[in-house]
C-alpha cells in the first residue's frame, strides 16, 4: 500500500481527504489461502426469462454462498433446486444490510424497455454494497443475441457496467460477463473469480464465455493446476516472480525462464517454489526450438504457458534510434509468436498440452498509448492481435489464448518514475490506487485454470479500472 493510500485511512486522514475534497483509496483486501470465495449476503436478482438463474445458483451453492432473492418464482425455485436457502428480497428491505455481491442475470433483457429491469435492482442495492464487495452482470454476447432489439440491448450493458464501476467507490468492483448460448455451463471459474477477493484490482471489464467441457468430479479449487507444468517467461523478479509463485500456490510445477544475466535470481525464484530455472535469450534465432525440446525431454510437454517477458526502450518516436525499436518489438511481441508457434506445432504431438493455456501479458498502453512509449505501446498492442490471432488456432488444439493488460503495478520499475506522474498513475483509476505484481499473477492464475475453457480471445485489464482507454 503507497504511502498516501495509508494517511488517508486513518482517522485523521480520512477528515482531512474529505475536507480538501482529495481520492480516498480504500486499502484493497486480497486473497490469502484458505480464505472463502465470499464472505457476507450475496444478492441474485434476474430480468425476466433469463437463463442463468440455475447456473448461478449452482455456483453460488458450491462455495456455500449466503444468498438472498427477490421474490419472483423463478428465482425462488432456481435458488431451492441448487439447495440454497435463500432469504427473501424487496427493494424496500435494501437499506437493511451491506451486500458482500450483487449478481444479476441480464440475459433475458431482449429490448431497450427491458433495461428499466436494472435499475429496478441496482437502484435500491448499489449504495449499500459493501466495503470491496463485488457486482457481476452476466449477459448475452451481442453478436450471439437472436434479434436487433436484443442486440442493442445487451451491448448497452457495457456502458452500465463501467458506469457503476466509476460510482460505486469503497473499493468495489463492477464486471461484465457475456455468457454464449450453450455455455452456461462454463460460469464457475469466472462467476467464482469475479467474487473473490482474487479479482482485488480488476474492475470495468467485459468478458466473453463460450464453449462447453466438463470439469472431473473430484477436481480441487484450492490447487487447479495440481499436476501441471507451466512456463513462465521473465520469471526472475517483480510480476514474473509473482506468476510463478502463485501459478505454484495453485499446484503447478513452474519452469523459470529468463535471460542469462539474471540465472542467480531465476534459480533463488525456482528454489523458492519447488520449480525449475532455464536461462536463454528468447530472442535468440534458436530460442523456440531449445524451449520445446527442453519442455518435451525434462516434462513430456507443458500445460500452461505465460509470455510475460518484456523490456521498455522509452523514448519519443522522433528522437527513438531503431535499435531501441527494434529490441521491445523483438522481446515483447516476435518472440511471443515465434514460441507459440514452436509449442502449438505437430497437432496431436504440439509440446502444449491438449487442453492447455496460452497467457499474454499486454499492457493499458497498448490499449490508449502513451507518449514516449510508441515502441512499447506497438508492441503490446500487437500482443492483443496475437490472442486475436491465435484464439481459433490454439482452440482447434483444445486449448486456449487469452492476455492480461496490467495498468500502474507498483514494482521497481514504476518506483523509478518521478513522483507526479507515479501519483497520476496510480489515482486515475476507479480504485484511485495501484495494483501489486499479485493482482496481474492472480488474473492469470485464472485464465490458466482448467475451469477456464470456456474463455478464449479474451483481453482483460488489471488496472483499477483506470480512466485511460476504453
Amino acid at each position: 500500500m503507497d504511502r498516501y493510500t495509508q494517511l488517508v485511512n486513518t482517522p485523521i486522514g480520512k477528515t482531512i481527504a474529505k475536507q480538501v475534497g482529495l481520492p480516498k483509496p480504500v486499502a484493497l483486501r486480497r486473497y490469502v489461502p484458505g480464505s472463502p470465495v465470499i464472505e457476507g449476503k450475496v444478492l441474485v436478482g434476474g430480468a425476466p426469462g433469463g437463463r442463468l438463474a440455475a447456473p448461478i445458483a449452482r455456483v453460488l451453492a458450491e462455495i456455500g454462498a449466503d444468498v438472498a432473492t427477490p421474490l419472483r418464482p423463478d428465482l425462488r425455485a432456481a435458488a431451492a433446486e441448487a439447495g440454497l436457502d435463500a432469504s427473501p428480497w424487496t427493494p424496500q428491505a435494501a437499506v437493511d444490510h451491506r451486500y458482500a455481491a450483487l449478481v444479476f442475470d441480464a440475459t433475458g433483457i431482449a429490448g431497450s424497455a427491458a433495461l428499466e429491469e436494472l435499475h429496478t435492482f441496482f437502484h435500491p442495492t448499489i449504495r449499500h454494497v459493501a466495503r470491496c464487495g463485488r457486482i457481476v452482470v452476466l449477459g448475452t454476447p451481442p453478436e450471439a443475441a437472436r434479434k436487433p432489439a436484443e442486440r442493442v440491448a445487451q451491448r448497452a450493458l457495457e456502458g452500465l457496467t463501467r458506469a457503476m464501476g466509476k460510482e460505486v467507490g469503497r473499493g468495489a468492483t463492477v464486471q461484465l460477463v457475456y455468457v454464449e448460448p450453450g455455455a452456461e455451463d462454463q460460469i464457475a471459474g469466472t462467476l467464482r473469480f469475479f467474487l473473490s477477493l482474487r479479482s482485488a484490482f480488476v474492475s470495468g471489464q467485459v468478458v466473453r464465455i463460450g464453449g462447453d467441457g466438463a470439469l472431473p468430479d473430484d477436481f480441487d479449487w484450492e490447487r487447479p493446476l495440481a499436476d501441471k507444468v507451466a512456463l513462465v517467461t521473465g520469471a526472475s523478479r517483480g510480476i514474473g516472480a509473482a506468476i510463478a509463485s502463485t501459478l505454484a500456490r495453485d499446484g503447478a510445477h513452474v519452469v523459470g525462464l529468463d535471460v542469462p544475466a539474471l540465472e542467480d535470481d531465476l534459480k533463488a525464484v525456482a528454489a523458492g517454489i519447488g520449480g525449475s530455472a532455464l536461462a536463454l535469450d528468447i530472442t535468440d534465432a534458436d530460442a523456440p526450438r531449445a524451449i520445446a525440446a527442453y519442455l518435451r525431454k525434462e516434462h513430456r510437454g507443458v500445460d500452461v504457458v505465460v509470455h510475460n517477458a518484456g523490456i521498455t526502450r522509452d523514448r519519443t518516436l522522433g528522437r527513438m534510434d531503431a535499435d531501441r525499436w527494434n529490441a521491445v518489438i523483438a522481446v515483447n511481441l516476435s518472440a511471443i509468436e515465434r514460441i507459440t508457434d514452436a509449442l502449438i506445432a505437430g497437432g496431436s504431438r504440439a509440446v502444449l498440452s491438449r487442453g492447455g493455456r496460452v497467457v499474454c501479458v499486454s499492457s493499458i498502453s497498448g490499449i490508449a498509448g502513451n507518449a514516449g512509449q510508441t515502441n512499447y505501446a506497438t508492441s503490446k498492442a500487437g500482443v492483443i492481435g496475437v490472442v486475436d490471432a491465435y484464439a481459433p488456432e490454439v482452440a482447434k488444439h483444445g486449448a486456449t489464448i487469452n492476455a492480461v493488460a496490467p495498468g500502474f503495478i507498483e514494482t521497481q520499475m514504476t518506483a523509478k518514475v518521478p513522483l507526479a506522474i507515479r501519483e497520476a498513475g496510480r489515482r486515475m483509476s476507479s480504485l484511485s490506487q495501484g495494483g501489486l505484481p499479485v493482482d496481474v499473477a492472480e488474473a492469470i492464475a485464472w485464465f490458466a485454470s482448467p475451469a477456464c475453457g470456456g474463455l478464449n480471445g479474451n483481453v482483460v485489464r488489471v488496472c483499477g479500472q483506470s480512466l485511460l482507454g476504453a
